[in-house]
């Protein structure tokens, strides 16, 4: 199923995925004026670094950059490296607080994904580690690059793809996480960069 025939006027109360779980698209929550002036915020001020993952012992960085924030200094695994958040900046708060006030969600962290190009993406993966918030909902801001997001069901390998537009937000939520997996497919088309910040609730000590 491909949604990129997608309508001017969003519904936020539709879910997007057929069964087992819970996707909601708002579409674009900043203007391009607004969206703009936070993609160069963020791009020039959030504190990139390369991400690293172990995989099979092996130590591999990627040319994607990333950057983790929050309440306090989370810690957060995956991939098999851990992160420490950093405290929120002016610009995150307000894109935040905006987050929360259309979702009606909270969140207490957000990881930040920088792709300098369609060229860089992220292969297929479910967020499910054990720090997150089990089921809980995960709010992700676009800015920039225009990118296609696609989902698979684990079981059924039945796919879902939506594109993702400068200043629009998309919500991950429910049972998502368990039963389907998400991507951002790499593409030589595109060649302007992409920030994707994915706002999160962390919950420490949970098994």
């Amino acid at each position: 199923m491909d949604l990129f025939d997608q309508i001017e006027t969003v519904d936020p109360t539709k879910n997007w995925l057929p069964y087992d779980g819970t996707v909601h698209y708002y579409g674009k929550l900043l203007g391009r004026q607004k969206a703009d002036i936070f993609l160069k915020e963020l791009l020039a001020h959030i504190e990139w670094r390369s991400d690293e993952a172990v995989i099979y012992g092996k130590k591999i960085t990627t040319k994607r950059k990333v950057a983790w924030y929050g309440d306090k200094a989370f810690s957060y695994t995956y991939s098999n490296t851990t992160k420490y958040a950093l405290p929120w900046t002016e610009a995150l708060i307000t894109l935040k607080q905006l987050i929360e006030e259309n979702t009606g969600h909270s969140f207490n962290s957000c990881l930040l994904n920088l792709y300098h190009s369609g060229e860089e993406g992220m292969a297929w993966h479910s967020d499910a580690e054990k720090d997150l918030k089990k089921n809980g909902a995960i709010a992700s801001l676009s800015l920039g690059a225009e990118r296609k997001f696609a989902f698979k069901h684990k079981k059924t390998g039945e796919k879902v793809a939506l594109l993702l537009e400068h200043g629009s937000l998309l919500m991950m939520a429910g049972t998502t996480q368990t039963h389907w997996l998400h991507r951002l497919p790499p593409t030589k088309k595109v060649r302007l960069p992409r920030v994707n910040l994915t706002f999160r609730t962390i919950v420490e000590g949970q098994v």
